[in-house]
C-alpha cells in the first residue's frame, strides 16, 4: 500500500502543475505532466483504498460527482451517435479520456480530502496557487530572455517534451516586438484566466489576515506578482474575469478593499506600470489602444462565433454534433484548422446540445450551493467565536468570485475543459466536507 506522504505528494505535485500545459508528450495521444500525475495520485488512492476493506463508505460529496459523472457519460454517449467522420470519432476519443480522467480525480481527492486534515485543505491550496504563480514567474524570466533575443522554451522546455514553443508574439511596434506573456501555457489567455483564480481566492484571505501576521507580507507581493503577470498577459478575458469577481467581493469586503493593506499591493503594481509607460510612452500608447479595440478582427471572430449555435442546433437540438467536435465541424465549414470555439459556452452548446448544456447548468448550480453552504459554515463558526471563522469565510468568498470570475472569461475563451479547472472545483467542494467536520465538533 502506498504511503499517506507519498499519496499526498502526487496529489500536491498534480494540482501544482495543472496549468503547465506546454509540459507534454506525443505517447499514444498527447499526455500532460499534470495528467500523468493525476493518474499516479488516483491509483496510490485505489490501493489505499483497498487496502482499508473494512471500510466502504463515501463522503456524499463523491457520490454526487460519481452521480453527475455518469449523466454527464451519458449525454456523450448519446450524442457519440451524431459523429459522422473518422476525424470526428478521434477528437471524441481524446475528450472521452480527458473527461474520465478529470471527474476520477476529482472523486477521489474529495474522498481522500474527507479522511485527513484541515491542514492537507490548507496545503493543497498553497500548492494549487504556488503553482499558478510558479507559471506566472516562469513567464516573466521568458519575458526577459526574449526581450535579450533568447528562447527560454527552447532550452529548458523542448529538451524536456520534444516539442517546440516560444513566448506569444502579438506584433511590433517601432520595430520592437510586443511580446504577451504565457508561461507554461501555449496561449497567454490561458494564463491570464488561470490568474484569476489565486488573486481572488487569496486576496479576502490577504485582506483578514492580521497586520502582523507572518503571511501579509509575502502575500501582499505575491498578489502584485500575479497582478502584474495578468496585465503582461494583454488577456482581455482574464481581466475581465478578474473585474467580475473583484465586483462579487464588494459585496462582503467594500470596506476593506480601500484599506492600507489592499492599496499596498496595487501601489507596488502601479508604479512598476508607471516606470514602464514613462519609460516607453509611444510603444504602450499603441498596444493599449490595439488591445481596447472592438472591431478587430480577433473580436469579431469572438463574437462570430456565437452564430455556429443556432446553425448546429438546427441539426442536431438535443445532444449537439458529439463530444469534443467543435474543431471537426468548424474546419469543414471554414476550412480553416487553426481555430476552436473560443468559448466555453459556444463549445458546450455546440458539442452536447441544449441536454448537455441544461445539465451542466445543473453541475454549476450544485457548485454555487456548495459554496452557499461554506458561506454558511464560516458564519457559524465566528458566531462560535472560532478562530478558524477568519480563515473560512474569506476562503469561501474568494471561490465564489473565482467561479463567478472564470465563468464571464470563459464567454470569449475556453479554459474550463482544462484540469487546473477541475482542480479548482476540487478546492471548491472539499470546503463543506472538510469544515463542516469541525462545525460539527463545535455543536
Amino acid at each position: 500500500m502506498p504511503s499517506r506522504r507519498l499519496t499526498d505528494f502526487l496529489l500536491f505535485a498534480a494540482v501544482f502543475t495543472m496549468s503547465f500545459e506546454k509540459l507534454y508528450w506525443n505517447v499514444a495521444g498527447k499526455i500532460s505532466l499534470s495528467e500523468v500525475l493525476a493518474i499516479l495520485f488516483v491509483g496510490a488512492y485505489v490501493l489505499r483504498r483497498l487496502a482499508r476493506a473494512d471500510d466502504d463508505t463515501l463522503p456524499r460529496t463523491s457520490g454526487i460527482i460519481l452521480v453527475f459523472f455518469a449523466a454527464f457519460l451519458l449525454v456523450y454517449l448519446i450524442g457519440f451517435y451524431n459523429l459522422e467522420t473518422t476525424q470526428g470519432l478521434t477528437q471524441f476519443g481524446k475528450g472521452m479520456g480527458k473527461f474520465v480522467l478529470h471527474f476520477a480525480f476529482l472523486a477521489a481527492a474529495v474522498d481522500y480530502l474527507a479522511r485527513s486534515s484541515e491542514r492537507l485543505y490548507w496545503r493543497l491550496l498553497a500548492w494549487f496557487c504556488l503553482g499558478v504563480a510558479a507559471n506566472a514567474a516562469y513567464g516573466l524570466i521568458q519575458l526577459a530572455a526574449a526581450q535579450a533575443g533568447h528562447n527560454l522554451d527552447a532550452s529548458l522546455i523542448q529538451p524536456i517534451t520534444g516539442h517546440s514553443s516560444q513566448i506569444n508574439i502579438y506584433g511590433a511596434v517601432g520595430g520592437s516586438n510586443v511580446y504577451r506573456v504565457d508561461g507554461l501555457t501555449p496561449d497567454p489567455n490561458h494564463l491570464g484566466i488561470a490568474l484569476v483564480v489565486p488573486l481572488l481566492v487569496l486576496g479576502p484571505i490577504y485582506l483578514r489576515l492580521e497586520p502582523r501576521h507572518r503571511l501579509k507580507l509575502p502575500l501582499a507581493l505575491l498578489l502584485a506578482g500575479l497582478l502584474g503577470v495578468e496585465l503582461a498577459t494583454l488577456s482581455r478575458s482574464g481581466l475581465l474575469g478578474l473585474g467580475v469577481g473583484f465586483l462579487v467581493l464588494l459585496i462582503p469586503y467594500r470596506r476593506l478593499l480601500l484599506s492600507r493593506a489592499m492599496l499596498l499591493p496595487l501601489a507596488i503594481v502601479a508604479v512598476a506600470v508607471a516606470y514602464e509607460i514613462h519609460r516607453r510612452p509611444h510603444f504602450f500608447h499603441t498596444v493599449i489602444t490595439s488591445r481596447l479595440q472592438r472591431g478587430g478582427r480577433s473580436t469579431q471572430i469572438h463574437f462570430q462565433i456565437y452564430d455556429f449555435i443556432p446553425q448546429v442546433l438546427h441539426q442536431h437540438p438535443f445532444f449537439g454534433l458529439g463530444f469534443n467536435n467543435f474543431s471537426v465541424y468548424y474546419q469543414f465549414v471554414t476550412g480553416k484548422t487553426n481555430w476552436g470555439p473560443h468559448s466555453f459556452y459556444v463549445a458546450l452548446m455546440v458539442e452536447t446540445g441544449l441536454v448537455g448544456t441544461a445539465l451542466f447548468g445543473v453541475f454549476l448550480w450544485y457548485l454555487f450551493r456548495r459554496l452557499q453552504v461554506s458561506r454558511a459554515i464560516g458564519r457559524a463558526l465566528a458566531a462560535a467565536r472560532d478562530p478558524v471563522a477568519a480563515r473560512v469565510r474569506p476562503l469561501a468568498w474568494g471561490l465564489t468570485a473565482a467561479l463567478v470570475g472564470t465563468l464571464a472569461a470563459n464567454a470569449f475563451y475556453l479554459t474550463m475543459t482544462f484540469f487546473y479547472f477541475y482542480a479548482f472545483v476540487l478546492l471548491v467542494l472539499a470546503v463543506p466536507v472538510v469544515f463542516g467536520r469541525r462545525l460539527q465538533a463545535t455543536g
